[in-house]
């Protein structure tokens, strides 16, 4: 593990072997008492002989026989090459070489894949050239655009669009994400709104609505869930995603520069 400092004096370069010993360091500090701010991982490149490399991961892979083809179509689209495949009693066993970077976000969903039966282990295995584009996030974020106290009524509509992140009563602020999104781009909810009284309405009769159970990430599936534009907010009793640039009319402009520069 190795600490950096950077040009700013609150900002901090950390250097781990993966989400978990990053994560393990991140758990402690918030038991400690400390207050942070986590962007997403990134791997470290080097130079060898003028080619720009990445460090590669000998994947371990060993999964009932009937979720060995999700794995091998995750593992296609993460670059990775096969090695080794062995089948042992009614499970298999794969070997993989991938790009380090192919691995953020997989854990959780490697375990979704295989119904929780799977193991996967990685170690080190050395430098290679660059190989190229990774698809990382397929999903998107529920941000919320309005500051104050979750209700039953706004969180009953945010999650037709996707999964939700917290629940009835919980305080929320503009540019905090509170959901997954099963489409790719943002979306931004109003989680804070109240429905409308009427002359036939009581006031009680948001309690009657249904919402679903939300999601609870733990920190390393946080870590992992994070896009470029997000931060991971640690406190001693919270663990929360929020964008970068809370304000919603800045953010949205910042995004469609950042699509004219590709363009």
């Amino acid at each position: 593990l190795r600490v950096e400092e950077t040009d700013s004096a609150d900002t901090f370069k950390v250097s781990g072997r993966g989400e978990l010993h990053l994560s393990i360091l991140i758990e402690t500090m918030r038991r400690e008492g400390y207050e942070l701010s986590v962007s997403t991982p990134r791997v470290l490149f080097k130079e060898i002989d003028g080619v720009r490399c990445e460090p590669i991961e000998r994947l371990l892979i060993d999964v009932p026989d009937n979720c060995v083809g999700s794995v091998m179509e995750k593992m296609g689209v993460r670059k990775a090459e096969l090695v080794h495949m062995q089948p042992i009693g009614n499970r298999t066993r794969i070997e993989f070489l991938i790009p380090s970077r192919g691995l953020f976000g997989y854990r959780s969903e490697f375990m979704t894949d295989t119904k929780g039966e799977g193991v996967l282990n990685t170690v080190f295995d050395s430098y290679r050239p660059y190989m190229g584009e990774i698809p990382t996030r397929t999903v998107g974020s529920l941000v919320a655009f309005e500051s104050g106290t979750a209700m039953a009524y706004g969180l009953f509509n945010a999650q037709e669009r996707g999964t939700l992140f917290i629940d009835a009563g919980v305080p929320v602020y503009e540019g905090m994400v509170v959901g997954v999104s099963p489409k790719a781009g943002d979306i931004n909810v109003n989680v804070c709104k109240k429905k409308h009284l009427t002359n036939t309405r009581a006031s009680g009769s948001d309690d009657a609505l249904r919402l679903e159970t939300p999601r609870i990430l733990s920190l390393e599936e946080a870590i992992e869930f994070i896009d470029d534009d997000e931060l991971l907010e640690i406190t001693p009793k919270n663990i929360r995603i929020r964008k970068t640039i809370l304000d919603t009319e800045k953010r949205l402009k910042a995004n469609f520069r950042k699509r004219e520069q590709k363009v």
